[in-house]
């Protein structure tokens, strides 16, 4: 049971940042219930919610909504919030997920301090509670298989047929409930059933299971027990025990309120209040744990932390700030009907982010070699750079400028387009934070290709001005040959081409997969300052794109993965919207 006393907090950045983001955060139905339950002094004014994941996969982006909302509102009420996994099918589940799940949530910025909890902490309660229930002739032990169950159970427009073991005698389930726990029986060969109605029209009123027969060894409580609960008989046995005052669910779980209610009204036991709110759905994404999977056995993907998936690992290896995911949550909101986001409003919610706490450094992804002519070989001026204008305290750093550089491929043109501003022969552009640089020369193989630009830099424009007040209309970035590092950079892109991939009535969702979803790009040129960043740090290399270090790094060998575009497609998009 849950500690009536509060238990110690942390005082980490992570934790505050989520007290903030709780304590702005928009209003919304559910907190209109809560409100006035404290008002008409209701619990007394306590509020006690939980997150209760299955630890049979990943934490993906919809469980962020959940975990938000439920930690959130118990802090923005001072309440509490417990983590409970509900452990109820070990056949697929692991302490993987469990570790991984609470990884998540951690980096979120939430801690359920001393109440982690598991359904298999609380088997032998709910395996009583199964005994008190068939006592009273409302559960029975039934021999049916699993074929003449779904058989016997009708549809939405024919009512369910009783099974040929319902009016057991009580006695007789009893007998068979305890050698079922004794592990007398085959899997299958028997489950207790809970006796309600079988032409209810609500599905799950006919006749649920309660308790199944499985001989598996559990994460948990190993090889305590071979029958183990349904979730649906789990669940709210859980809450009940927990105490917990609103009990916050997607809304798949409406239709199966019901039945939580008749279990605990006819225990005759605490009876928490559960309130339905609209799961996270995101466009071009998949959101589901079991199509996930599927992802991640058939080799779709490397892995669950793969930064093309939304579950929380992948985002995380991504570089998506886990303010970012808190912001746009608060964005989306909470509400009554699914309805689908528009993954452009995550990027802005990172890219956002990411511009206030990113570091800027130059990084040239397809590099073109230049040589300064007018500057002597081995000759190294030092340039002052800014680290972020977004956060004066960020400073300055000092970048190498030589007679070698790397400049983008693509920020050069022979034979320049219209309203191409960049470098062309006989052009002048500014190279960042140095000087203004014109093209003298194209060096070519014998197939025609550019090995190499000649150039030379007009020594009194340092720093990026002139003072003959002339202008040049393109800025490029750069970084110095003989100071540069090798590295890889993975750009991605969106997983699937279709917005629903699950909507799609012609093509399985896997048939939707982007084949350009991950481009990975070698022998790239980055300042050597980038050397010695951690794995995850956010950065921005400057007119390209925010990009973290990837956890594949080694030294002589750095890896970015690239979060989110500099472009902001979704503010365009709404700006679009207000001129219409």
């Amino acid at each position: 049971m849950v500690k009536d006393e509060p238990a110690a907090g942390t005082d980490t950045d992570v934790g505050a940042a989520a007290e903030e983001s709780a304590a702005s955060a928009p209003h919304d139905f559910i907190r209109e219930i809560i409100e006035e339950d404290n008002r008409t002094g209701k619990h007394d004014g306590k509020v006690h919610t939980r997150f209760p994941p299955e630890p049979n996969g990943y934490l993906h982006i919809g469980h962020a909504k959940a975990i938000h909302l439920s930690f959130g509102i118990a802090q923005q009420y001072g309440g509490k919030c417990n983590l409970r996994f509900d452990d109820t099918n070990p056949s697929k589940e692991e302490k993987e997920y469990v570790h991984s799940i609470m990884e998540d949530i951690k980096w979120l910025g939430y801690d359920w301090e001393d109440r982690l909890f598991f359904a298999s902490d609380y088997f032998g309660r709910m395996y009583d509670h199964a005994i008190e229930l068939t006592k009273m002739g409302k559960a029975y032990v039934d021999d049916q298989t699993a074929q003449e169950m779904r058989e016997n159970r009708g549809d939405v427009k024919k009512p369910g047929v009783n099974s040929p073991y319902r009016d057991r005698p009580v006695e007789e389930s009893l007998d068979l409930l305890e050698r079922m726990r004794n592990g007398e029986f085959e899997d299958g060969a028997r489950v207790l059933r809970a006796k309600i109605d079988m032409t209810h029209p609500n599905m799950n009123m006919r006749d649920p299971v309660i308790f199944r027969i499985l001989h598996q060894t559990h994460h948990n409580t190993g090889d305590d027990w071979c029958i183990y609960p349904m979730y649906d008989w789990a669940h709210g046995l859980e809450d009940s025990y927990e105490g917990i005052t609103h009990s916050l669910c997607s809304l798949e779980f409406e239709n199966h309120r019901p039945l939580y209610d008749w279990f605990l009204i006819q225990l005759g036991v605490y009876h928490p209040r559960q309130i339905e709110f609209a799961r996270l759905n995101i466009s071009y994404t998949v959101m589901s744990k079991r199509k996930l999977l599927e992802l991640v056995e058939g080799d779709y993907v490397n892995g669950w932390d793969d930064p093309r998936m939304p579950t929380l690992c992948g985002m995380r290896r991504r570089g998506y700030p886990a303010a970012a995911i808190r912001d746009f949550l608060d964005r989306v909101g909470v509400a009554k009907k699914n309805n689908t986001i528009s993954l452009q409003l995550l990027e802005a919610c990172v890219r956002e982010e990411l511009n206030k706490i990113a570091p800027r450094f130059m990084g040239v992804l397809d590099p073109l070699k230049v040589v300064v002519e007018n500057i002597p070989e081995g000759q190294v001026e030092m340039m002052e750079a800014i680290n972020n204008p977004e956060d004066p305290g960020a400073g300055t750093r000092q970048v190498a400028f030589t007679r070698e550089l790397f400049i983008e491929r693509k920020d050069f043109m022979e034979e320049p387009v219209k309203k191409f501003f960049r470098l062309a022969p006989g052009r002048e552009v500014r190279l960042r934070y140095a000087y203004f640089l014109t093209c003298t020369g194209v060096i070519k193989d014998d197939d025609g290709n550019i090995l190499e630009l000649r150039c030379t830099i007009d020594p009194a424009t340092k720093g990026g001005d002139s003072p003959d007040g002339r202008r040049v209309k393109g800025t490029l970035h750069w970084v110095s040959a003989s100071h540069a590092l090798d590295a890889r950079v993975r750009l991605y892109d969106l997983l699937f081409t279709d917005e629903d991939p699950l909507g799609n009535k012609k093509k399985d969702f896997k048939e939707l997969i982007n084949p350009d979803s991950l481009e990975e790009l070698t022998g790239c040129k980055v300042e050597p300052g980038l050397a010695n960043l951690e794995v995850g740090q956010p950065i921005q290399f400057e007119r390209t794109g925010y990009f973290c270090l990837d956890n594949d790094s080694k030294p002589g060998d750095l890896v970015f993965n690239r979060t989110v575009g500099l472009r902001d497609g979704w503010a365009r998009m709404q700006k679009q919207k207000k001129k219409n």
